[in-house]
C-alpha cells in the first residue's frame, strides 16, 4: 500500500517591501553664478590692459597667470601691484627680484633692454603699469615664458 504524500509546497518568498514610488523631480533650478574672485577680476584688467594698451589682440592666457602666479600677493595692494617705471630703485627690484631669480638672466643689459621694451609697449604715458603685465611683457622680451610657465 502505498502512502499518499503530501505534495510538497514551496513556502511563500517573504515579500518585498513595496518601493514608493518617487514624486516626480522638480525642475531643477540654474545655480546662481558665482561671482568672480578679486584675483579673476583683476585678471580682467590685466587682459584689457593687454588688448587695449600694449596691443595684443590674442595675449598668451598661459603666461599671464605664471606671471600673476609670480607676482604673489602683491597684485592685492594697490602700492605693489603697479610698476612705478621712472623710479629706478623699483626697476631694480623687478631686474634683481623678477628676472634674475624668476627668469635666470643675470645679463644687467639684456635686462635693461627688456624692462625698456616693456615700458615703451606700455606706453611711458601710462602712470600705472599693472606688475604682472610689465611681467608678462618682460618675460615675451626675454623670450622665457617658458621659464615663466614652468
Amino acid at each position: 500500500m502505498a502512502k499518499a504524500t503530501k505534495p510538497k509546497t514551496k513556502k511563500p518568498a517573504a515579500k518585498k517591501p513595496a518601493v514608493a514610488k518617487k514624486a516626480a523631480a522638480a525642475p531643477k533650478i540654474a545655480a546662481p553664478a558665482k561671482a568672480p574672485t578679486a584675483k579673476e577680476m583683476l585678471v580682467e584688467k590685466y587682459i584689457a590692459d593687454l588688448k587695449e594698451k600694449v596691443g595684443e589682440a590674442r595675449p598668451d592666457m598661459a603666461l599671464l597667470d605664471a606671471a600673476v602666479k609670480a607676482c604673489g600677493p602683491t597684485i592685492y595692494k594697490s602700492d605693489t601691484a603697479t610698476v612705478a617705471s621712472s623710479d629706478k630703485e623699483e626697476l631694480a627690484r623687478v631686474r634683481k627680484g623678477f628676472i634674475a631669480k624668476k627668469l635666470g638672466v643675470t645679463d644687467e643689459a639684456k635686462a635693461d633692454a627688456a624692462i625698456a621694451d616693456a615700458i615703451a609697449k606700455y606706453g611711458k604715458s601710462v602712470r600705472a603699469k599693472h606688475r604682472p603685465v610689465m611681467y608678462y611683457l618682460i618675460a615675451k622680451a626675454l623670450k622665457k615664458g617658458s621659464v615663466l610657465k614652468g
